[in-house]
């Protein structure tokens, strides 16, 4: 089976990540795709993130509905901070050895790479989807191969969906007590409201 990976804060869940997932996994004939939240992500450990259970129970909500759409918790669970790398040889370690996995990053993550742990170990144990991120150019293949040969038969670079849909934005309006109704799952927007997220 191909199986789609989404990481992310999700802080919160929002309509990009479900069109992004979405896409994936009809183009590339995912049988499923397991959202990933991080737990304690070391490329943000100096940006407040909220309580896992809210940015779980968001997630939970968003993907109720979408059987083809799983959440795992192994970031939330595992102490320390949160590297990719481990959490895909987790996965895999979960999964039939015949499966194969897809982790879904931004172009603006890809581009990136060579600065994640283990990034060599990394594109032998997935294949990387990269997805365009709005104000991020296309990542330059050749660049990264220098860093990280091999990596680019191991990418799909994908040209779409462009969405341009930050959590920071959601945020940003909640707390100045504008409507997020056409950004973020229903379910979560009534999350939001309950549990006076993001209010400052």
């Amino acid at each position: 089976m191909n199986i789609g990976v989404l990481g992310g804060t999700f802080d919160p869940v929002h309509n990009g990540h479900l069109i992004v997932a979405e896409e994936a996994k009809t183009r590339l004939n995912l049988a499923e795709v397991i959202f990933v939240p991080a737990g304690q992500p070391w490329l943000k450990a100096d940006i407040p993130i909220s309580p896992a259970e809210h940015r779980l129970q968001m997630l939970r909500l968003a993907i109720a509905d979408k059987p083809h759409f799983k959440l795992s918790t192994i970031e939330i669970e595992r102490p320390g901070p949160s590297y990719s790398v481990d959490t895909i040889a987790e996965l895999q370690g979960q999964l039939g050895s015949e499966d194969e996995l897809f982790f879904i990053l931004g172009w603006d993550s890809l581009a990136g790479l060579p600065q994640w742990r283990e990034p060599s170990r990394l594109i032998k144990l997935c294949y990387l989807v990269a997805v365009p991120r709005p104000g991020s150019s296309q990542p330059k293949l050749k660049a990264l191969e220098a860093s990280i040969p091999g990596i680019s038969q191991r990418v799909m670079l994908m040209d779409k969906p462009e969405i341009d849909i930050s959590a920071s934005a959601i945020r940003d309006r909640v707390a100045r007590g504008l409507s997020v109704l056409h950004l973020v799952p229903e379910p979560v927007n009534r999350y939001i409201k309950e549990h006076k997220l993001y209010v400052t």
